[in-house]
């Protein structure tokens, strides 16, 4: 049309102002939400936005030891300090005589650690591993007995015997089988033997019983000799001692492990199903410990009291600079009256005089009359001579 025609120039800044009009119409989100982020408040649009100051980043804190309390020091301390060693016996310490096979040496070894507390008490352990009753010509325990009796005076005798005599024995130059007629009768006269060799010396004699054994058979035969040693050591005054029970469970069976004097369970028997360890050795002197401190009587004591100078107190001897000036006075005589500046005794001063007329109180006393009651009283029971009473 003509007089509409635009030029190319116009037309191009046209285009361009649309452009730039469009551009300023849609501002940028990341532009308007940083505007919605930092909105002034009242107080910044007339003072000014203050400088923000960047805050170090967090440290990691590292937790705190706490310091042990007194309580769990005590018990630390308690735990790790090791037991104290035997003590130092006393010169008239009372003996105790252990003798028998191995099973002997075992409960020497635990009676040793039952009284190394006690200074009064002395275990001597005189044992043979293989020895017994029934061989004789290995070792003859009558002809031992007496021989170590005599030389350490125990104050008491204990005897382990029998683990080893499940064999024959020879008999008037015979040789007699286990359990037979003749080898029972043989061993009884042997254990009587030896029971009064320690009853001639007026020695407590006690005689320990077999423990079990894992197998069943070794187990029977131990029966069997237990009996046979209650019978005939109680028949002669001495005490039999069943260890028995301290071995099994409840039901009687072998047991390897079970409960230590303290309760707690440990291996007691080794590997063999024979042999003790520590802790079996342990168990079976406790068993024997209650009679034996019933013999030892107070020397048993771990508190025994040294009759000599090692318990007396330390003298602690102060230096002259130290020592505090004593002022000597005479001795006060309990009949000087002039103490308290008086010239009498307390009590001292004279009696009072009697009134000559005598009170209601000494004619009561005295003479047993009342006195006569005031005129008016209610006591007064007085008749006037006009026959009226007042």
């Amino acid at each position: 049309m003509p007089g509409m025609r635009i030029s190319q120039n116009r037309l191009s800044r046209i285009v361009l102002a649309m452009t730039l009009a469009f551009a300023v119409a849609v501002p940028d989100n990341s532009a308007f939400a940083q505007e919605r982020q930092e909105r002034r408040t009242l107080l910044q649009l007339l003072f000014g936005t203050p400088k923000r100051v960047e805050e170090p980043p967090p440290q990691k804190r590292t937790p705190r030891r706490r310091k042990p309390s007194a309580e769990s020091v005590t018990t630390i301390n308690t735990l790790t300090n090791a037991p104290a060693g035997p003590v130092e016996k006393v010169e008239n310490a009372r003996k105790v005589l252990v003798i028998g096979d191995f099973f002997a040496d075992g409960i020497a070894d635990g009676l040793k650690e039952a009284f190394e507390q006690s200074p009064g008490v002395i275990v001597e352990g005189r044992s043979n591993g293989s020895s017994g009753l029934v061989r004789a010509d290995y070792y003859d325990w009558q002809a031992q007995f007496p021989l170590l009796l005599d030389e350490l005076k125990p104050a008491v005798a204990i005897v382990q015997l029998g683990a080893n005599d499940r064999q024959q024995m020879t008999v008037a130059g015979e040789k007699v089988e286990f359990r037979s007629e003749p080898w029972l009768r043989e061993y009884e006269n042997r254990i009587i033997a030896l029971t009064r060799i320690a009853a001639e010396r007026r020695i407590p004699l006690l005689w320990v019983g077999i423990p079990p054994f894992q197998s069943p058979k070794l187990s029977s035969d131990a029966i069997t000799l237990n009996g046979i040693f209650r019978a005939n050591v109680e028949k002669a005054g001495g005490e039999f001692i069943d260890i028995w029970e301290g071995f099994v469970d409840q039901d009687g069976r072998f047991v390897v492990t079970g409960s230590d004097i303290k309760g707690q369970q440990v291996r007691l028997r080794g590997s063999d199903g024979i042999n003790m360890t520590a802790a079996g050795k342990r168990k079976m002197a406790f068993y024997i410990e209650k009679s034996a401190r019933r013999h030892l009587g107070e020397m048993a004591s771990p508190d025994l009291v040294r009759l000599d100078a090692s318990n007396l107190p330390a003298l602690v001897s102060l230096p002259p600079s130290e020592m505090k000036i004593i002022t000597s006075t005479p001795p006060i005589d309990v009949s000087d009256p002039n103490l308290d500046g008086g010239g009498a005794l307390l009590g001292g001063a004279p009696l009072t005089t009697i009134s000559a007329i005598p009170t209601a109180r000494d004619m009561l006393v005295q003479k047993g009359e009342s006195g006569t009651a005031p005129p008016g009283r209610i006591d007064d029971y007085r008749v006037l001579r006009t026959g009226t009473t007042p």
